[in-house]
């Protein structure tokens, strides 16, 4: 057998999972069959085309998550799905760019009174975030003595107490944006598990509702980075309007994707939001929690 005839039966096998082969990518693994070194162009391309996805998935998808409430959620039930980006990913993208702005950024600070009336709103944030930190210096003898007293919790405890202010601050941001990020995932089953008690008989399936969970709050931390961004641009009629179709935003959706009348739906929405909040901060406090203890 020559050499080229040996070349040409390896091609005849996928060379990732063994299985045979006729065209240029594998029927089983769907990797290629014609493989070399990729130049430098062509690793460009491939991470563009792959990661960002800049050949029109990316921008379809955001189009729609902004600005068509419940449509990707819509879709995606009906089987239509390759020609937007997956609904995990959406969230993780839009969830990662919201904490590193809010790392870089923070939140903003936001007035319709002018330039004067911003820089005293500036100046008192920074006055009520200065006193709630002074705030967690407590004294001995305060109500955290029951805590004090718990051998497991006690030194840790007193130990973060005898910090300063800004150590203090510092530990619990650190702590933040350490957790909570994946305290936020954790709660996309419990928001789908709400939905699902909310459409009990509507013969919805709990992966319905976690896709659903997963969209509408992608589209909530889009929002809110957006907000952040304007804020710092000191634009602060475009962080009202953001507001605004934030609020809306999810009774619309909901109403897409569940049908039903406008009141059923209103109903839902409040109850949600209130059970989501609860939620939040429930967690949030556990990562503080556990921070402070760690």
């Amino acid at each position: 057998m020559t050499s080229s005839q040996a070349h040409h039966d390896e091609c005849r096998y996928c060379l990732n999972c063994g299985a045979a082969v006729d065209y240029h990518y594998c029927a089983l693994c769907g990797q290629e069959t014609k493989l070399h070194v990729p130049s430098a162009s062509e690793f460009i391309h491939e991470f563009i085309g792959h990661y960002v996805a800049l050949e029109g998935r990316l921008w379809k998808t955001v189009a729609h998550l902004l600005c068509r409430p419940g449509f990707l959620t819509a879709e995606y039930i009906e089987g239509r799905r390759v020609r937007y980006v997956e609904p995990l990913r959406v969230y993780l993208t839009f969830s990662i760019l919201f904490f590193a702005l809010l790392k870089v950024i923070g939140p903003p600070v936001v007035n319709f009174n002018g330039p004067s009336a911003r820089s005293a709103q500036v100046e008192h944030a920074a006055q009520v975030r200065k006193e709630s930190m002074s705030v967690i210096q407590l004294d001995p003898g305060d109500s955290v003595d029951k805590f004090v007293n718990v051998p497991q919790i006690g030194p840790k405890l007193t130990a973060f107490l005898g910090k300063s202010s800004g150590e203090q601050f510092k530990t619990l941001a650190a702590g933040f944006f350490a957790w909570v990020p994946y305290a936020m995932f954790c709660l996309m089953p419990l928001f789908a598990l709400y939905l699902k008690l909310l459409y009990l008989g509507s013969g919805r399936r709990y992966g319905e509702h976690l896709l659903f969970a997963l969209h509408s709050n992608a589209f909530a931390f889009a929002m809110f980075s957006l907000m952040m961004v304007a804020g710092a641009l000191q634009l602060d009629f475009v962080v009202f309007v953001l507001m605004v179709w934030l609020v809306a935003y999810l009774p619309l959706a909901m109403r897409r994707v569940y049908r039903g009348s406008r009141w059923a739906t209103g109903l839902r929405w409040m109850v949600l939001v209130m059970a989501h909040m609860i939620s939040m901060i429930a967690a949030i406090v556990s990562v503080l929690g556990v921070t402070i203890l760690s």
